[in-house]
């Protein structure tokens, strides 16, 4: 079987990519720092539902020390590599910026380097739509600048967009990366709105709404994403740099996404509007055409959809949802 290595494997994102690969017939090595950002108690209920597959392996690594990750690598020579470990989180970006020195930036790095050494023919990359920044073009593309990044946490990874390219052009390591725009789905991280808000509602609490609500976002539902990174690992290595948008089909308002929570759980919600947030730009909007045209992704999964498959998830995890500390924000 082939072996892939999954970097922030505990994590939202990388628990439904690993889900997928083992699906795929794929075995997974799964890393993850653990990070108390949030609350760990869904970092191990996620790492328990992968370790019921006989073809996923676990272990509790930091990728910002390099000589313990290099040792690792070269004793499980894994085939393949997606790095999804990274320090999340806009506005906490500007309470603990060294987080996202030690975690994005330097954990980047040593991820790059370790599979330079290694003679690894490709790394898959998590990216982030805030390395757009104050660019107020929509839908954003690939080629739009991007040198104006607005939060910490989208210049951490812009400089990893950078740091992609210098290895490729060094080395030829075959580096894609992946500008996620707004996933969200079941097993979400708690420090997200999807899932404050839900809690909230149904803890009888008011939800926040920055802008005064007038905020669009390109919600990507979670499986999209593992489908499309799937797709990305059984194409043929070329030696090149690439960057990839993996959004929504459309810019949904924060309204209209507050009234499908409300809908589904049959509550309403108390609001509290506010003004816009520094590091958060009001608009995304993704144009995904390359990556429909060199891999075949298509966002199938309907904000309508996403938010019911989300609040059914909530409410049959509700005791541990609920139980979760309140993420550093």
């Amino acid at each position: 079987m082939k072996k892939i290595l999954v970097t922030g494997a505990a994590g939202f994102i990388g628990f439904h990519l690993s889900n997928a690969l083992l699906e795929a017939g794929y075995s997974v090595i799964g890393i993850d720092n653990l990070s108390d950002y949030y609350d760990s108690k869904i970092k191990k209920k996620r790492l328990e539902l992968l370790k019921s597959n006989k073809h996923f392996s676990f272990t509790k690594l930091d990728i910002s020390k390099y000589s313990v990750l290099e040792r690792f690598l070269k004793k499980e020579n894994p085939e393949e590599m997606v790095h999804l470990a990274a320090q999340a989180g806009v506005r906490y970006s500007m309470m603990n910026p060294w987080a996202y020195a030690d975690a994005n930036y330097l954990g980047t790095m040593n991820v790059f380097e370790a599979a330079k050494r290694i003679n690894m023919q490709r790394v898959i990359y998590a990216s982030s739509s805030s390395v757009y920044g104050a660019n107020v073009k929509q839908p954003f593309s690939e080629s739009d600048r991007t040198d104006s990044p607005i939060s910490i946490y989208g210049a951490s990874k812009r400089a990893n967009e950078l740091l992609a390219y210098s290895y490729n052009h060094l080395y030829g390591i075959e580096m894609v990366g992946l500008r996620f725009f707004t996933v969200y789905g079941p097993w979400a991280r708690p420090d997200m709105a999807l899932f404050k808000f839900a809690k909230r509602i149904l803890s009888g609490k008011p939800i926040d709404l920055y802008n005064n609500g007038n905020m669009k976002r390109s919600f990507t539902y979670v499986t999209d994403v593992s489908d499309a990174i799937v797709q990305l690992i059984a194409k043929a290595t070329e030696g090149k740099n690439l960057i990839y948008n993996l959004g929504g089909s459309e810019a949904v308002p924060l309204t209209h996404f507050v009234e499908l929570i409300e809908k589904e759980l049959g509550m309403t919600a108390q609001k509290n509007m506010l003004p816009l947030q520094p590091g958060d730009v009001p608009e995304t909007l993704a144009d995904c055409s390359a990556a429909e045209k060199d891999f075949g992704y298509k966002p199938r999964v309907s904000i309508e959809e996403g938010i019911r498959h989300f609040v059914s998830w909530f409410k049959a995890n509700e005791k541990l949802a609920l139980s979760l500390k309140e993420p550093k924000q």
